[in-house]
């Protein structure tokens, strides 16, 4: 059967229209991007939540003076802590908007905000151990045993920042390490919301896994709205989160054992 020159003619012209008709993948990936905004807007909220005391009054929870001899590093923690959020917030819009060039300028700068965070954090943790009355306990642990969780905490946070600086290249890895991290540093704000760690504090849940329970929580939910958005399983958020678990737990139970008593002791030169 002869095909007329005419139609051929018209089924190619419609071919481009047919093929426009299919769902752009851009679509999930803008998804993922407002997602990351939305999240870092919801952890900028947890950070004035949990300091809502130094943003507005210029003091410590609860309610307090700053520590006179950690005072200035308290305040520039809070600084470049809150420089670190709004950075987050940003750099995803900046790649909605293709600002591809002042995303990755403005990622040399939050690297050295990460650097600052970990120097900062190690710093305060160990002056604050340091002057602290001995009779004082966090968690039902001394200040001694309670050290490992700001200066591991901090660490774990500065491992996903230098995972995420190291694949920078590769967004799917790049982006859900660097929310990773900023977990993984919240949990000092999260330990401040007190109706918050009500819930979970004389629990099961509070024993393995202390001040970092309410971040895995808000982990695990933040994986459960990236998945209904974008309807597929990001491996790499759930591995790092994962990875997150496991080292909370590990924290935990680091801090009563010996090996942290010798570690502590060194750290504050006992």
């Amino acid at each position: 059967m002869a095909i007329d020159s005419n139609s051929s003619f018209e089924l190619n012209a419609r071919i481009p229209m047919i093929l426009a008709q299919k769902p752009s993948p851009a679509v999930p990936k803008d998804r993922a991007r407002f997602f990351y905004t939305g999240a870092a807007a919801l952890l900028l909220l947890v950070m004035f939540l949990g300091f809502q005391q130094f943003y507005l009054h210029g003091r410590a929870y609860p309610n307090r003076p700053l520590t006179p001899p950690i005072r200035n590093l308290l305040i520039a923690h809070g600084l470049v802590m809150s420089s670190w959020l709004v950075l987050l917030l940003i750099q995803p819009l900046l790649i909605v908007n293709n600002k591809y060039r002042t995303h990755m300028l403005l990622g040399r700068v939050g690297a050295v905000l990460a650097a600052c965070i970990f120097v900062l954090g190690v710093r305060i943790g160990i002056s604050a151990a340091r002057i602290s009355p001995p009779e004082l306990r966090l968690w039902n642990m001394p200040y001694k045993q309670f050290l490992a969780i700001p200066i591991i905490g901090i660490t774990v946070f500065a491992v996903f920042v230098a995972i995420g600086v190291w694949y920078r290249r590769r967004p799917e890895i790049h982006r859900p390490m660097m929310l990773l991290a900023t977990l993984a540093a919240i949990v000092a704000a999260l330990d401040r919301i007190d109706w918050m760690t009500s819930l979970y504090r004389q629990t099961i849940w509070g024993t393995i896994f202390g001040p970092f329970f309410a971040a895995l929580v808000i982990g695990a939910v933040l994986f459960g709205v990236k998945w209904a958005l974008t309807r597929s399983f990001d491996r790499y958020f759930a591995l790092g989160w994962a990875g997150l678990v496991l080292a909370s737990a590990g924290i935990m139970a680091l801090a009563t054992s010996d090996l942290w008593d010798s570690i502590s002791s060194f750290l504050l030169q006992y």
